[in-house]
């Protein structure tokens, strides 16, 4: 049993998937305004927040963008949008996914159950003895290098923890896109790649060596 957050300003909507969440065994809180989620998140942090991007108040990128000055809580937004653009900012301002309305209630549950599974396995690699300096604090989403907090994206956090779990071992581009994203979208090699640049690179600024190493032409290993 989860304790989730709906934030959706149509009734309808959010009666629906507050029934079809709590048949499913979740605690769920729902609010319509973007101003009073922020405030409830806070005060309240949720296991995961489903988010429309349309609400009174402020708008829910708005939401996501102060909700990642203070938490890395799973956010899914609900968006009416069909512009890859509308979504592409959600996702950089820190969102872990998003469903397009009209959607299907039974697939709401089934995205909002698998990204509550991959914070769980968060949570167990959490427990591993850290190396080379390396902290991670799973349910907070936070890594350290040393005492040196890493700024680090969900994404760039969620391939750091798969590869220092396994040290030494090659991950092919494939297998990191799995580890990144749980739907099964269309994310290319080279996304991949940027995202990897940008992770070593904030692992250098805080002193760490060539901690993850490019294997060429199959994808990159996190070294002992």
């Amino acid at each position: 049993m989860s304790y989730l957050l709906v934030v959706e300003d149509e009734a309808a909507i959010r009666q629906l998937l507050v029934d079809y969440l709590q048949q499913a065994g979740h605690v769920v809180k729902a609010i319509e305004r973007g101003d009073d989620a922020l405030a409830q998140i806070r005060r309240d942090p949720p296991e995961l927040v489903l988010l429309d991007v349309m609400l009174p108040g402020i708008d829910g990128l708005e939401v996501c963008r102060h909700v990642r000055e203070f938490s890395h809580v799973p956010v899914i937004f609900l968006t009416a949008r069909h512009d890859e653009i509308d979504r592409i900012v959600g996702l950089r301002l820190g969102a872990d996914d998003y469903i397009v309305k009209p959607f299907s209630p039974r697939e709401v549950v089934a995205r909002v159950e698998a990204m509550l599974r991959r914070s769980r396995w968060h949570n167990e690699v959490a427990a591993q003895e850290p190396t080379l300096g390396l902290h991670l604090n799973v349910s907070d989403y936070q890594a350290f290098w040393g005492e040196q907090l890493l700024d680090l994206t969900p994404v760039e956090f969620r391939l750091l923890v798969a590869l220092q779990e396994h040290p030494g071992r090659v991950f092919r581009r494939d297998e990191l896109i799995d580890v990144a994203y749980d739907d099964h979208r269309i994310v290319s090699d080279r996304t991949v790649d940027s995202h990897i640049k940008n992770l070593r690179h904030k692992l250098h600024a805080a002193g760490a060596e060539e901690v993850i190493q490019a294997v060429y032409g199959v994808g990159y290993r996190y070294l002992l």
